[in-house]
């Protein structure tokens, strides 16, 4: 082993003994990607990298999309659309066996299409369904269950910043990968209600009967998000915007649509755009933190002395494909999809170009064994977001309600990765 390989080696100890004793991620990898560039280039080198690189990160055209679609789903949340798609979803499917369930499936894959963020869908929806599944007699098992798998979503239809990040560090457009994942999103929501019918629903009791009048008159009100949805979407994928021009139309007729309908008012619209920046703040950090880091791994030839260990093991394209996904996996055990994304991708990244792996494709099954990292035990970062707003209900409890939704994750990515099709599709026919 050479010099190098051993501060690559040690790089990696350090960051993630940071990592245990809680140091926030970014910073982690800043810290270690500085010192390791520096300890092999020198530390003036090093020093003048700490100062540029931060400024390039922050000034990048591409990357502002991040604050954009996070200021969208403040407003949004703040605008009470979260609420208004539970009731449209709940007056259309709550009236049949674990319809509440389904409803609530349902309305967290419509406040994702605005949203974009797994824990903010989580979190919203534990306030909103969690109290209306106990009052209708569901178990905490199950209803903690559906909420948790119901806020992957968050993560994976667009817009997502994941993806978004994941463009960004890959080089991919980023709107062609948003198109990519409208129908592995669709098909995601479509398994999760099939789940919570056929195997909950016979558990579990109906609603109220269906009413045309309350059905009409709920999905009147999600008009909001349908126009949002489609003015970010449908401008990607007719070239009429691109993924950062259309996250500020979202975002500013996020804020004209709250203000319009009075649910915003200048002082509530301030504070959007503070917990929109802190938020942000925090994604930055991260991000220059990976880019630092990056440059560590660049000078160490890390991921290329990976790819080729990875490829000498004999294990094929796809073994190695599900080595990676096993690998991710685990690392959902520790971290929140935004920091696998940024420390794993940069490193396995060259191993899939070299076997021959479509990066848009791997780009839409990576966020989604992301997702299933966020739900399997014995740490997933969905549960404990729930854990922490519904504290009378135990970890062991809502890992229990969530393991038929990671069967039908695997299933589901078994699926994509049989037919690449499902993603490849939609972005073959973009204009």
């Amino acid at each position: 082993m050479s010099a190098n390989d051993f501060v690559a080696i040690g790089g990696f100890v350090i960051l993630f003994a940071l990592m245990l004793v809680r140091v926030p991620i970014g910073i982690a990898m800043g810290v270690v990607g500085v010192g390791g560039f520096g300890m092999i280039v020198g530390w003036a080198p090093a020093f003048n990298l700490l100062a540029t690189s931060p400024l390039r990160t922050l000034t990048d055209f591409n990357l502002t999309l991040i604050p954009f679609f996070i200021l969208m789903g403040v407003l949004a949340t703040r605008s009470g659309m979260s609420r208004e798609m539970f009731r449209a979803a709940n007056a259309t499917m709550g009236s049949m066996r674990g319809g509440l369930g389904m409803a609530t499936v349902g309305a967290c894959a419509g406040f994702a299409a605005i949203c974009g963020s797994s824990v903010a869908t989580a979190a919203t929806m534990t306030n909103i369904a969690y109290p209306e599944m106990k009052r209708a007699g569901y178990g905490d098992d199950i209803a903690t269950g559906v909420i948790a798998a119901g806020g992957t979503l968050g993560i994976l239809i667009p817009p997502s910043v994941v993806l978004a990040v994941y463009g960004y560090i890959t080089e991919q457009d980023i709107g062609t990968l948003f198109i990519a994942g409208v129908l592995p999103g669709l098909l995601a929501v479509v398994m999760y209600l099939a789940t919570v019918r056929f195997w909950y629903g016979r558990h579990l009791p109906a609603g109220e009967p269906f009413s045309l009048a309350k059905a009409i008159s709920a999905l009147r009100d999600v008009w909001a998000v349908s126009i949002l949805f489609l003015a970010v979407i449908v401008s990607i994928y007719l070239g009429l915007a691109t993924a950062t021009e259309a996250a500020a139309v979202g975002a500013v007729m996020t804020a004209l649509i709250g203000l319009v309908r009075r649910r915003l008012n200048l002082s509530s619209l301030l504070d959007c755009l503070v917990e929109a920046l802190r938020t942000s703040v925090a994604v930055y950090t991260i991000l220059i933190g990976a880019i630092l880091f990056g440059y560590f791994l660049a000078i160490t030839q890390t991921p290329q002395k990976l790819t080729f260990f990875m490829v000498d093991l004999g294990l094929g394209a796809y073994g190695t494909l599900a080595l990676i996904m096993v690998l991710f996996v685990i690392m959902g055990c520790f971290l929140d999809a935004m920091a696998m994304i940024i420390l794993m991708v940069p490193i396995v990244y060259p191993v899939i170009t070299m076997l021959g792996f479509d990066p848009i494709w791997f780009g839409i099954i990576i966020v989604m064994t992301v997702e299933l990292g966020m739900i399997t035990p014995p740490v997933g970062m969905n549960v404990f977001v729930i854990n922490s707003i519904a504290r009378h209900v135990n970890l062991v409890t809502i890992f229990r309600g969530v393991l038929p939704f990671v069967a039908t994750d695997v299933l589901r990515l078994i699926l994509l990765i049989a037919f690449p099709a499902i993603v490849l599709y939609l972005p073959q026919t973009m204009q």
